[in-house]
């Protein structure tokens, strides 16, 4: 009697097991599928602009785009206006006009003798047709791999997606932020992306080619040459670069968040596209909030990954318990991955705060120590704010129990993301 009993137990607790390992999966699969279908001819509403702002920091400049056509006028500006050397990475590159136009300036410039050197992600434009990859010989293309581990199929320093959106030109300006490449982040998604001039150019410069001479080499066909730079002739005091790379399991970009975060005494204005901390960064903005800090996340109603914003849902309750006030972003999706504390210390770059950005992909962060470049960020931040709407611990207990039960089922994925 005894066995078909502990048979019988056996059965039901595999059955659970598996259920508690399918139902996350099979859910945000289902929910992936439906939000696809109802999106089907939307089109993002006109969302309140800011011009491109200009500050000048130390012995350069920085210059902020919250648009994207104002953003790839300059960018396109300065790839036709290169005399010597072009450096140009990004996750998504579209083949639609706008990323026609970004092939045929950097091909137009390969022409005339600049050299030309170019990264993209090949998981991100796996949707891409393959004619659009295919690059003259006179430029030098490195596709990151869907998969880098090759027989290490174990070592998770090489699962990292290059999440980095990088252009650097001469030694005269350089670009970096959240925009792709493609038509639909030109008009209809609200992002940040920053140009500079003056010595931190190098930085960049330094990062592209470390990434570069990172991943050149192939097992199967001939590798890439080396980008050989000399060193910096100065320091830049008030802009520092902070960069994540797996590969050397090197994560700057969270300890430099919960440093500033920990030094915050009066406000902490953060906006960003998916906002997934982990425990120990919450409990951060959490203490902010108990010392008296104003701790403001803006981030979209409604992402273009409806799993990402279901799972960041789930943390919402302890968002607000704790003081945390979360603005939701109306009618576009905001793209953003930026910080400003205390009119003092701002960030922007391609990371956001989720596990991928935070401890699994290839990113860049820039960390602007400035009054001035401070002040240009509230300014853009309370232009965003007029298109928010500020979501209440009312209205968030008041929420649907169907909602709740999604949230729960989705949580175990939180650690995935």
């Amino acid at each position: 009697m005894s066995r078909p009993l502990s048979a019988r137990v056996v059965r039901v607790v595999r059955g659970v097991l598996v259920a508690l390992f399918v139902t996350p999966f099979a859910l945000a699969i289902g929910l992936t599928v439906v939000d696809k279908y109802r999106r089907r001819g939307n089109r993002s509403k006109p969302f309140p602009r800011s011009a491109p702002a200009n500050v000048e920091v130390e012995d350069g400049s920085v210059t902020v785009y919250t648009y994207g056509q104002d953003l790839y006028d300059a960018m396109l500006a300065a790839i036709d206006g290169a005399q010597h050397q072009i450096f140009f990475e990004t996750y998504i590159w579209k083949s639609d006009e706008i990323g026609e136009a970004f092939k045929r300036a950097l091909s137009a410039a390969a022409d005339r003798g600049v050299q030309v050197y170019c990264i993209y992600d090949a998981f991100a434009n796996l949707v891409v047709p393959p004619r659009f990859k295919r690059f003259p010989s006179n430029m030098s293309v490195l596709r990151f791999p869907i998969y880098n581990a090759g027989f290490r199929f174990w070592d998770f320093r090489h699962y990292g997606r290059d999440h980095r959106k990088v252009l650097v030109v001469d030694d005269t300006v350089a670009f970096v932020g959240g925009y792709n490449i493609g038509a639909p982040y030109a008009t209809e998604w609200r992002d940040t992306h920053i140009a500079i001039t003056g010595p931190a150019v190098w930085d960049l410069k330094r990062a592209f080619a470390d990434f570069w001479n990172l991943h050149r080499r192939h097992r199967l066909r001939p590798s890439e040459q080396p980008l050989l730079l000399g060193a910096p002739t100065t320091w830049e005091a008030h802009i520092r670069l902070s960069r994540n790379t797996p590969r050397l399991m090197m994560f700057p970009i969270r300890a430099m968040y919960l440093d500033a975060i920990d030094r915050a005494g009066d406000h902490i204005w953060m906006t960003h596209a998916y906002f997934i901390p982990d425990q120990d960064f919450t409990e951060s903005l959490a203490a902010a909030v108990a010392r008296g800090v104003d701790v403001r996340i803006l981030i979209p109603h409604r992402s273009n990954h409806i799993v990402a914003d279901w799972i960041s849902r789930g943390l919402y309750a302890q968002f607000l318990e704790a003081g945390i006030r979360i603005f939701r972003y109306q009618g576009a999706m905001v793209h953003a991955k930026t910080a400003t504390i205390d009119g003092r210390w701002t960030t922007v770059g391609t990371a956001n705060i989720d596990r991928l950005s935070l401890t699994g992909n290839y990113e860049i962060n820039i960390e602007i120590i400035d009054e001035n470049m401070a002040a240009a960020m509230e300014e853009i931040y309370r232009v965003d704010l007029t298109n928010a709407v500020e979501l209440t611990r009312e209205e968030w207990d008041g929420r649907e129990w169907h909602r709740k039960i999604t949230e729960f089922l989705l949580g175990p994925l939180r650690p995935l993301l």
